[in-house]
């Protein structure tokens, strides 16, 4: 008879906590220096089918690649959905990795996809790297801006991101304590402005090698670093069964929540809303691409979306739903690699009337 071994494990930055479940009882336990090879060692002494749950946390991607092919199943869980780990009674690592083993033997985890595919993974981490960098670069010129007002003086768009405007100015301004603290900050957004520059020229070379990217760039609204964000983060287009699960993983879908009955018992009318646990990356990258093709005169799009809010949709859940058609298109073309073909592609009735709030 098959033994099966049910493994939690607790990841830290520099040990790894692993409870092995055996017929409902946890049989062995092990601290394990956060190695591929000390983890791999552990699980090679196990003979008999192995199913293995780590939570999503930054070491899941390298550990799930490294270690998946040493056990029947490798699962990153989604920890939001772990509430016997996060709510329940005490914690330590010894009791969370025993609790995670429970979890997965009764089958109640949900997995966060991780590719194994290292080149996917470095563009993935290069895109990673681009938005965070332009998202410090933000910081740091709202910063700017907002030394400006302290001391009540505007400050021209030129010569907040363009060095050579900047010594003119300064010298124009006549307040020493002002332009100290101004070319401080400038040193950081500079910084920022480079790091963001080197990221999207890397992220450039390296989705040349996705034709799929190229195809999408057709499409109104998507520029390459639209394309190559959804592109990284979505990996491969057969994730998603439905448009459905699609849309809401990206933050534009619509749950249903219902619950009780009225006076007359009958169940109360549904509640339609845009779901909280998204990827907010995706979500702003798509929402941004529908609000470009929207103000493109010649987009279909536009067409789509004036022709929505003629018919008394209101204009954000119209937006919504121009980015899920977007979405579905490049759904499809990526499904099917061929070019983009406006006669095959309608907005339905039904998807016209999802209401989101």
């Amino acid at each position: 008879m098959t033994t099966t071994y049910y493994i939690g494990a607790d990841v830290h930055s520099n040990s790894i906590e692993m409870a092995i479940l055996n017929r409902k009882k946890i049989t062995e336990r092990y601290t394990v220096p956060a190695s591929i090879t000390a983890v791999a060692q552990v699980l090679d002494s196990l003979q008999g089918k192995k199913y293995m749950a780590i939570e999503e946390g930054p070491m899941s991607g390298w550990l799930y690649r490294n270690l998946h092919q040493k056990v029947d199943s490798f699962i990153v869980a989604d920890p939001r959905r772990n509430k016997l780990i996060s709510s329940d009674g005490d914690h330590d690592d010894k009791i969370d990795s025993a609790k995670l083993a429970m979890l997965l033997a009764g089958g109640y985890l949900r997995e966060v996809y991780h590719s194994d595919n290292n080149q996917r993974v470095e563009l993935k981490h290069w895109v990673s790297l681009y938005h965070d960098r332009i998202r410090d670069a933000v910081r740091n010129i709202n910063k700017i801006r907002a030394r400006c007002r302290m001391y009540g003086v505007p400050i021209p768009r030129k010569v907040l991101r363009q060095p050579e405007h900047r010594a003119v100015w300064l010298l124009k301004l006549k307040n020493t304590a002002l332009s100290n603290q101004l070319l401080m900050l400038w040193v950081g957004y500079d910084a920022t402005a480079k790091q963001a520059r080197m990221a999207k020229q890397q992220l450039i070379n390296l989705s040349k090698k996705y034709p799929i990217i190229r195809l999408w760039r057709e499409l109104a609204g998507i520029g390459i670093i639209r394309a190559v964000t959804i592109f990284a983060f979505l990996d491969t287009p057969w994730r998603f069964k439905k448009k459905n699960k699609l849309w809401k993983y990206c933050g534009v879908g619509l749950q249903r929540t219902a619950s009780g009955t009225d006076k007359k018992g009958k169940p109360k009318p549904a509640r339609l809303q845009l779901p909280w646990a998204a990827n907010r990356t995706l979500k702003n990258a798509i929402l941004g691409a529908a609000l470009t093709a929207i103000n493109q005169k010649q987009s279909s799009l536009r067409a789509d979306y004036e022709r929505m809010v003629q018919n008394s949709i209101i204009p954000s859940n119209a937006r919504h739903t121009v980015a899920r058609k977007l979405l579905t298109v490049m759904w499809g073309i990526w499904k099917r690699s061929c070019q983009f073909d406006q006669a095959e592609v309608t907005l339905s009735e039904s998807t016209e009337q999802c209401v989101c709030v």
